[in-house]
């Protein structure tokens, strides 16, 4: 097939004709995307729900990013999940030891597939569902990790995510504390500390376990909100103290206080340790060729030394701020902690219930911030942890039965699918459209530029114009001599707007009337000498033709047949012979020999039954492209896209020879007249060449600027 993209380089996306087809096919697109919706959404009912519940346990001060991502891991360690599977024996329920909670379609279409490769015992069945139903999340600023666990059973996905918790704080509490040395009366102190809080979480859950009324969950609201809040200022409280104590401890010993999260973080103290950094690279880099006495050496650690001493200060800035911070927080929970008061007297649970539900919990949180001071002092007389110990684990928030599913999110999945169901849909209608060619065009330029619009003609309607003949006394061919017809040389520029609707009413005329020549008719012999010798005005022999197109002075050729016994069919092909003899590459267009084919052509074209590509075909080497008539009876007039196939393959091929056949009323020549091509009127052996002469007078008088006679190579040569 051609090569289309060189046609329609400047082709654009005819859109209300994408609309169109768009509006046609909708029907059919809402149905499509409602059956989708449809199917989804019963997929989706069919889905077991997912409930998340999720617990946080806090990572002993101090801690870098290192220790808690070891910490994720022995998290989801074999061991620590066995513990929790073995407390609320997993390996009985259905969701994790393979059997069948509930209908999946999803779980059976990922089993037809063979997703999954079926475990050797029980407990690796137990731990592979275990592993995909947790996740574990370190949040490094605050050296927490949450431990979130999905069940179809909210409170079963709450008791496995409490039972990992407090089986990886267990598992801690057997491990030495990550200090250097550690006296027995430190030990003992922090198991006291330990115990204090294990004692008050455990008063805390006995006195919910007895009161159900009392609860969190069915608490007065406000009663809740404030003692939630207070449990948070409280904690933010003490891990503000603990922040601040550390950073104090560390500048006092001279150890590098980057650690912390929050001088880690500080903008001042970046740009300072990374021009420390600098130096210190380029105090290496001079130390291997200077003594250390040597005035760079000097400068330099005197420089390192001035930039240790504002990261200290920056250090002392944000211990203070720490400080500061606490202080809010100890006051914000003051405040917390009197409305609470004020609040559980108009309560409407007990109010001796709410007071009691309040105190233990803020006992649980004193007796964990005094914990977590010690730890943070304990660690002002270590020396820092070691990569592969583990800190103090607590658990600082035990998880809850959830209340709505987190899968499958069928809101989330049903508008998903409906906006792929649209999109693709109209992406296929789109391809197709553009690809059969119905939804592209080639702009074409202005009327004001190219005059009227080709291949517009009212033949009910239009004026035939009474243009005069060749004088009467002018010298007939029949004696032998030239027709001395003065010739009317018309400039492309001067041409009125209506030249092509005169040129039409011409054409048209020429096929109402029929000519009758009173004078003799004379022997072709004579005028057919003169054409081939050129002697007559307008007259260009086949040679001098031939010529002008190889030579390059002319590209675009207009074809006109004088009569039906006219080859111009022939003519045009002896034509294209020699110019692509010559290396030219040459284009020629059938649009007016009606003769239909077997292969698709103007025809077509003109209707938008075929695109530019199926109309041009081209030869292997791509010099020479025909486009023929095609398999219909006429042209659409109101088209323009013939005129713009010539026009692109004038800018294709070297030259374009266009055939616009016999003139009469179903002459193109007008429609092709806005693109300035040579117009030759082709004459056959037999032609009268009074009527050749007098209707190319007429066709210049109509508004054609230049017509030229030309008769066929053969008659030449006879």
């Amino acid at each position: 097939m051609p090569d289309e993209s060189l046609l329609l380089r400047d082709a654009r996306l005819d859109v209300p004709v994408l609309l169109g087809a768009v509006l046609r096919r909708l029907p059919r697109i809402a149905l499509v995307t409602l059956a989708l919706l449809a199917a989804t959404f019963v997929v989706l009912l069919l889905q077991p729900r997912l409930y998340e519940s999720s617990a946080t346990l806090l990572i002993g001060p101090g801690a870098p990013a290192a220790m808690l991502s070891e910490q994720v891991a022995a998290i989801q360690s074999r061991d620590t999940l066995l513990q929790a599977v073995d407390q609320l024996d997993l390996r009985s329920k259905a969701e994790f030891n393979g059997g069948q909670a509930g209908f999946s379609p999803l779980g059976v279409l990922m089993q037809v597939m063979g997703r999954r490769a079926a475990p050797t015992s029980i407990d690796e069945i137990v731990l592979t569902t275990l592993r995909e139903r947790l996740t574990v999340t370190a949040e490094g600023a605050s050296n927490r990790i949450a431990v979130a666990v999905r069940a179809t059973e909210p409170q079963l996905a709450a008791d496995i995510a409490n039972a990992i918790a407090e089986a990886q704080a267990a598992r801690r509490a057997l491990l030495p504390l990550p200090t250097a040395e550690m006296s027995d009366e430190q030990r003992a102190e922090i198991e006291q500390l330990r115990a204090a809080v294990a004692a008050a979480e455990t008063a805390l859950a006995q006195f919910r376990a007895d009161n159900d009324a009392v609860g969190e969950d069915t608490a007065d609201p406000q009663l809740a909100d404030l003692a939630s809040q207070l449990s948070a200022a409280r904690e933010r409280q003490h891990a503000a103290q603990a922040r601040a104590t550390l950073i104090r401890g560390l500048l006092e010993r001279n150890q590098p206080i980057e650690g912390v999260p929050e001088v880690r973080d500080s903008a001042a103290v970046q740009q300072l340790s990374a021009e420390r950094a600098r130096l210190q690279g380029e105090k290496a880099q001079h130390s291997a060729t200077l003594l250390a006495n040597h005035p760079t050496i000097r400068t330099l650690t005197a420089q390192i030394a001035e930039l240790d001493g504002q990261i200290a200060a920056e250090g002392r800035r944000i211990a203070a701020a720490l400080d500061a911070e606490a202080q809010i927080e100890a006051e914000m929970a003051s405040a917390l902690d009197q409305q609470l008061a004020e609040a559980q007297t108009g309560a409407a649970l007990p109010a001796d219930a709410a007071a009691t539900l309040a105190r233990l919990q803020g006992e649980v949180e004193t007796q964990r911030g005094r914990l977590d001071a010690y730890l943070a002092r304990l660690g002002e007389t270590a020396a820092p942890p070691a990569l592969g110990t583990l800190p103090a684990v607590t658990v600082v928030a035990l998880a809850t039965p959830a209340t709505t599913p987190v899968s499958p999110q069928t809101a989330l999945i049903l508008i998903v699918v409906g906006l792929l169901a649209l999109a693709g849909q109209l992406g296929a209608v789109t391809m197709v459209e553009i690809l059969s060619g119905r939804a592209r065009f080639v702009p074409v330029p202005p009327q004001d530029e190219l005059g009227p619009a080709p291949f517009h003609v009212d033949e009910l309607d239009a004026e035939i114009v009474e243009l005069p003949v060749a004088p009467a006394d002018s010298a007939p061919l029949a004696e032998g001599l030239p027709v001395e017809v003065p010739p009317v040389e018309m400039p492309v520029d001067a041409a009125e707007p209506d030249e092509p609707e005169q040129v039409r009413a011409f054409i048209q005329e020429l096929a109402s009337e029929a000519v009758e020549e009173e004078a003799p008719v004379a022997p072709a012999e004579p005028p057919v000498a003169a054409i081939a010798m050129g002697a007559a005005p307008g007259v260009v022999r086949y040679s001098d033709l031939a010529a002008d197109l190889v030579l390059g002075r002319t590209h675009l050729l207009l074809l006109a047949e004088l009569d039906r016994e006219t080859p111009g069919r022939a003519f045009a092909e002896d034509l294209v012979s020699e110019a692509l003899a010559k290396g030219l590459s040459v284009a020629l267009v059938d649009a007016g020999s009606g003769r239909r084919g077997a292969v698709a052509g103007l025809t077509e074209l003109s209707t938008g039954a075929a695109s530019f590509g199926d109309v041009v075909q081209k030869s292997a080497d791509n010099s020479y492209a025909e486009v023929a008539w095609g398999q219909g009876a006429t042209l659409d007039r109101d088209s323009a896209k013939p005129l713009t196939l010539v026009e692109a393959l004038g800018d294709l091929y070297e030259v374009v020879v266009v055939l616009t056949g016999r003139l009469d009323r179903r002459s193109t020549l007008a429609g092709f007249l806005a693109l300035n091509g040579r117009v030759v009127l082709v004459a056959g052996p037999d032609a009268d060449m009074d009527v050749a002469a007098a209707t190319r007078l007429r066709l210049m008088e109509a508004g054609v600027p230049l017509v030229e006679i030309a008769t066929s190579r053969a008659a030449v040569a006879a």
